[in-house]
C-alpha cells in the first residue's frame, strides 16, 4: 500500500517541477517539444553498432536539468526503472550475434555486446529526454503543443485522460490493498490467491469511478477541449533555442563527436 501511495506522489512530483521559474520553464512548450523530438529522432538513427557516437548527447540532458535546477537524483532514479527493460530487449544480443570487433584485455568483445550497450544507452537518452521534457514544461502544456503543431485533437485528448487517470487507479489501488490488509488476519489472505478478486473490484470501483467523473465533466460544460492560463508566443528565443540545439544534433549525428574529440585531446597530448 504504501508502495502504490509512493508511486503517486513520485508521479505529481514531476508536475511540481514544471511549476519551475527557470529560463527553460519560460520557453514556449512548442520549443521544447521540437527540440526534444529531433534529439530523439537524431539518436535513435544511429546503427546498431554505433555506440561511442552516442555520449556526446548527454550534453543536451545534462545542460537542461542544470539550467532548470532539477534534481539529479530524482532524474537519474526515473531514468533507472526503465534500464532493466532495456537490458531485456538486448540480451539476447550477445548470443546470436558473434562477430568479433576487438579485445579488452583477455576479454572479447562481440557486436552482440555493443548493440545491446547501444541499446541501453539509446534508452537511457531517449527517456531522459522525456522525463526532462515533462519536468520542465508539464504534461497539460505538452498536449497542447502537441495539438498547436498540429497533432489531432483525439489523440492528445485520450493521451492527457491517460496520465490524468493514472492517478485515479493508482488511488483505487491502494484504498483496495488497504482494505485487504486490514480485513486480513495475520498473513492470511495475502497470498497470490486473493489477487484475482482484488483486480476484479478494482476494475469495477474505477470503471463507477471514472463513470462518476465523466458525468460531472459534462455538467461543467467540457467539451473536449483542455485550457491552460499559461499564454505563451513562439518568438526568437524559442527560435534560437529549437535551431541551435537542432543543428548541434544533426552535427553529433554526421560527425562522431567522441571520435572528434579523442583526436584532439591526442593531438594536444602528442
Amino acid at each position: 500500500m504504501r508502495s502504490i501511495d509512493g508511486a503517486v506522489l513520485d508521479l505529481k512530483r514531476l508536475d511540481l517541477l514544471a511549476t519551475g521559474d527557470s529560463s527553460i520553464h519560460r520557453l514556449d512548450a512548442r520549443a521544447k517539444v521540437l527540440t526534444t523530438f529531433v534529439f530523439i529522432v537524431s539518436v535513435v538513427s544511429f546503427n546498431r553498432y554505433e555506440f561511442t557516437a552516442l555520449f556526446p548527447f548527454f550534453i543536451y540532458p545534462v545542460v537542461i536539468a542544470s539550467l532548470a535546477n532539477l534534481p539529479g537524483g530524482y532524474i537519474i532514479r526515473k531514468i533507472s526503472m526503465v534500464i532493466p527493460f532495456a537490458f531485456v530487449v538486448g540480451m539476447l544480443n550477445p548470443l546470436f550475434d558473434r562477430a568479433l570487433f576487438f579485445h579488452l584485455g583477455p576479454f572479447a568483445v562481440t557486436g552482440g555486446w555493443i548493440s545491446c550497450a547501444s541499446i541501453i544507452i539509446r534508452t537511457v537518452l531517449t527517456v531522459g529526454a522525456a522525463v526532462i521534457l515533462v519536468a520542465v514544461t508539464g504534461f497539460l502544456s505538452v498536449c497542447q503543443a502537441l495539438e498547436r503543431l498540429g497533432t489531432p485533437r483525439t489523440f492528445t485528448v485520450q493521451l492527457l485522460f491517460l496520465y490524468r487517470y493514472i492517478f485515479v487507479l493508482t488511488e483505487e489501488g491502494a484504498r483496495a490493498s488497504r482494505a485487504r490488509e486490514l480485513r486480513s488476519c495475520g498473513r492470511k489472505g495475502l497470498g497470490l490467491a486473493s489477487f484475482g478478486s482484488l483486480i476484479g473490484h478494482l476494475l469495477i470501483r474505477t470503471w463507477l469511478r471514472a463513470e462518476r467523473i465523466h458525468m460531472a465533466m459534462l455538467a461543467r460544460g467540457f467539451t473536449g477541449e483542455f485550457h491552460s492560463r499559461q499564454v505563451s508566443g513562439f518568438g526568437w528565443r524559442e527560435l534560437f533555442y529549437v535551431a541551435g540545439w537542432s543543428a548541434l544534433f544533426v552535427a553529433l549525428r554526421l560527425e562522431n563527436g567522441a571520435q572528434w574529440l579523442g583526436g584532439l585531446v591526442t593531438g594536444l597530448l602528442s
